[in-house]
């Protein structure tokens, strides 16, 4: 056989400007000067691609292309949507620009060559595949191989890959899948292929470097309020891991502009574009077209019975991770509107992990991303939704007002990558694979809360919140914050940019930060100036508290536990609190991501030695449980669940009140719950606006459904079923008054508290708090 030393040489060119033939044509001299081989130029055409496929000579082909090398795309300064929106592909620039580069920086200027393969090994490759037309597979294979060569020239984040409808339609394994769902589902051949096709074109991201360019452009100007803080503490990590497997990134949700912030975040750092699974309400032009064709993948929001949509969807992504391409979506399923993650949705996972058993794949690395931003200016109308408020539906003309309103300096928006998750490793834990996608869900969850920096933003709000109208005083302020700081530096949490948040100028800066977006309000008029929650802003405060919320939930569960041993002597806190403790766990499992029972129960004992050293020496004592309470400093639950608990208190009532026998409308729940939390707000029954809240509604009757609480009635129910449903309720309902009522006790010995301060200081004994 003829070695590819002495074969012809066949170099495959493109269609290009004046200028790159010039390039080409010099740089082709000099590989044929001297040589014996003999070598052509051949462009890429159906009647050249056609001739070169009879030719017997098994020439080694050879793809060859002009690129131009471009300027560093991160320009400092603002981005003014002239230069966001400009077309211009930034590797092939325009005529007089090549002339202008080539006379002034002709290092910019590189011709590059795909690797070469035989016409005969071409010809085998196509056979293993399943046979089709060898044109076009030559067409194909040429443009993969210069993708690549582009990609060692340009770095990992130009990794394109075209003619995927082609690639997976052309396969063996396709027409048999077609096959077999047809079989399957008793539709006609043709028809699911006609589907499956039709279903790719929409699914398939049909990336080119232009359009890539642009968003690039636009994401600048887009996100431009904000200056990014990544931490890369892990990129390395991710780098290997990426060189053997696809990643799947699954930051939390909080914005709109999520994807915008991440993808420089990942560029930056040597990783290739993402393709972003995102649902087809975003696909409205022009952020439709163009994020098609820059890596989003667009999923229709619901397809049901759709068989044949639901076989090309794993097969487009067993194809992705086949060919170790990075994938993006947000477990979620939609923003949060309350600050903290959402519970997870399994679909797309469940995809994933069914793509990946059919893929080969040795493994594909789940990566969890946090993203939280300092200042998000869609917070209002998503506390809006949150009271019952019509979501906007999103469209062009609401696309223009979200940039315009972009133009105001917003802070930092902070990533952070979490520990990466093994998904064949998590698949493996568990035999039944529903379960174990759902664990892995959770767990990636848990991973996205563990590594969430708490910011001074957030963490300047926390002390107005759980204390409803009262405004502070900087003196009260600061006696609240600081053992608030203090407890966060002992339980070495961590900060967003690593600020020092025990200097004041941080603390200060926040508060200034919240002055000015409206958030809080200062009064100057009396004897000093005061600060309190600005006119219905308390979800405001709320989503921003919630960024951090998951630091504090086992701090404020340990003071309910406390006040409990306190209430039912002779309670202890070892015994009877860790029940206690794991019941309200229970309580809110659906509100917050819990570690397993052993983990939660040292966190208990680590809150507990927190508030009170050594408090395990004396459980004899018949005051013990009250000299804990008093030695917690600052009280947390008021401020952390109090809202969730007094949320839940008004859908456990208002299901006392609902028939058993008649069919559960959720929708008109929602709505009288809505109705009856707006009323006990203003007989201030309620302590914050934030538990009018339709998503906490929600978790809320999660939470009533797991106990078998909104069960639809049997045919024909016996009346001791409906009895015990009833009677179940009302236990319910008992529960959540209970937790309630030991929270506003919290409360009331915390607002006892903030009332000494402006009192004469006095040596306080140690024992329970007057």
């Amino acid at each position: 056989m003829t070695g590819n030393g002495q074969r012809p040489r066949v170099y495959l060119t493109e269609a290009m400007t004046e200028t790159e033939s010039g390039v080409l044509h010099t740089w082709l001299g000099l590989q044929v000067s001297g040589s014996s081989v003999p070598a052509t130029a051949v462009t890429i055409t159906d009647q050249a691609l056609d001739e070169l496929t009879r030719r017997e000579d098994d020439p080694l082909l050879t793809p060859v292309r002009v690129v131009w090398l471009p300027r560093d795309p991160h320009e400092p300064g603002a981005q003014r949507l002239r230069e966001a929106l400009s077309p211009r592909d930034p590797l092939h620039p325009g005529r007089s620009a090549q002339r202008r580069m080539l006379r002034n920086d002709p290092a910019r200027c590189r011709v590059i060559e795909g690797e070469p393969a035989p016409l005969s090994d071409l010809e085998r490759r196509l056979a293993d595949t399943g046979g089709g037309s060898l044109p076009d597979f030559i067409r194909r294979q040429a443009a993969l191989a210069l993708e690549r060569a582009e990609r060692t020239l340009l770095g990992d984040q130009y990794k394109v890959s075209r003619f995927v409808v082609d690639e997976i339609t052309d396969s063996h394994r396709y027409r048999e899948g077609v096959r077999q769902l047809a079989v399957d589902q008793s539709l006609g051949v043709s028809e699911v292929d006609e589907r499956a096709r039709e279903a790719l074109d929409e699914l398939v991201a049909t990336q080119s470097r232009r359009a890539i360019a642009l968003w690039d452009r636009l994401g600048r100007y887009f996100s431009r309020a904000y200056r990014l803080d990544v931490d890369s503490a892990r990129f390395d990590e991710l780098r290997e891991l990426n060189r053997r497997h696809s990643l799947v990134f699954l930051p939390g949700h909080r914005s709109y502009l999520d994807p915008l912030v991440l993808r420089p975040a990942l560029l930056a750092n040597d990783l290739p574009l993402n393709h972003v699974m995102g649902g087809l309400n975003i696909n409205f032009w022009p952020i439709g077209p163009i994020g098609k064709r820059s890596g989003t993948v667009f999923i229709r929001r619901k397809f049901g019975d759709d068989e044949v949509y639901k076989w090309t969807l794993r097969e487009y992504m067993r194809y992705l991770v086949t060919k170790r391409f990075n994938l993006e979506w947000y477990l979620e399923g939609g923003r949060s509107r309350t600050g903290k993650l959402r519970p997870p949705r399994f679909g797309l996972l469940t995809y994933l992990a069914q793509a990946f058993h059919a893929s080969g794949a040795s493994d594909v690395y789940l990566v969890p991303v946090s993203l939280i931003y300092d200042q998000l200016y869609e917070v209002k109308a998503m506390a809006a939704e949150a009271h019952g408020a019509v979501k906007q539906k999103e469209g062009f003309r609401w696309m223009v007002g979200y940039v315009r309103a972009q133009g105001e300096r917003n802070g930092v928006a902070h990533v952070t990558i979490g520990r990466p998750l093994s998904l064949a490793q998590a698949l493996a834990q568990e035999s039944d694979q529903r379960r174990a996608i759902q664990k892995t869900a959770f767990e990636v969850c848990h991973r996205i809360n563990e590594v969430t920096p708490i910011t001074a933003s957030s963490l300047v709000l926390l002390p107005f919140l759980g204390i409803e109208d009262r405004a502070l005083t900087v003196y009260e302020l600061e006696k609240i914050m600081t053992p608030l700081i203090e407890y966060i530096l002992a339980r070495d949490l961590p900060t967003a940019g690593d600020v020092d948040l025990t200097n004041p100028q941080v603390i200060r800066k926040a508060l200034q930060t919240h002055l000015d977006s409206g958030a809080l309000t200062r009064y100057a008029d009396g004897d000093e100036p005061v600060y309190y929650l600005g006119s219905d802003q308390h979800l405001v405060a709320a989503f921003y508290r919630n960024n951090s919320i998951h630091f504090l939930v086992a701090r404020a569960i340990a003071e309910l536990v406390i006040q409990g041993a306190v209430d039912n002597p002779p309670d202890d806190l070892v015994t009877s609190g860790w029940e206690d403790a794991k019941r309200i766990r229970d309580v809110l499992k659906f509100e917050f991501f819990f570690p397993d029972k052993v983990t939660f129960e040292k966190q208990m004992r680590d809150e507990l030695t927190l508030i009170r050293p050594g408090w395990e020496n004396d459980l004899d004592d018949p005051d013990h449980a009250a000299k804990m309470l008093h030695a917690v400093r600052p009280f947390l639950a008021h401020r952390v669940l109090q809202p969730f608990l007094e949320a839940y208190e008004v859908v456990a009532d208002q299901l006392t009140s609902t028939p058993v026998s008649k069919p559960f409308d959720e929708k008109a729940f929602v709505t009288e719950c809505l109705g009856i939390a707006r009323q006990r707000r203003l007989r201030q029954q309620i302590a914050s606006s934030e538990s009018i809240s339709a998503e906490l509604f929600g978790t809320a009757l999660a939470l009533a459904r797991n106990r078998g609480l909104v069960e639809p009635a049997p045919t024909s129910p016996p009346a001791s079923w409906e009895d015990g449903v009833v009677e179940r309720r009302a236990r319910f309902a008992a529960e959540i008054r209970t937790l309630v009522d030991r929270v506003r006790r919290i409360r009331a010995l915390a607002h006892t508290r903030l009332d000494q301060l402006s009192q004469p200081a006095v040596v306080e004994p140690e024992g329970p708090p007057r």
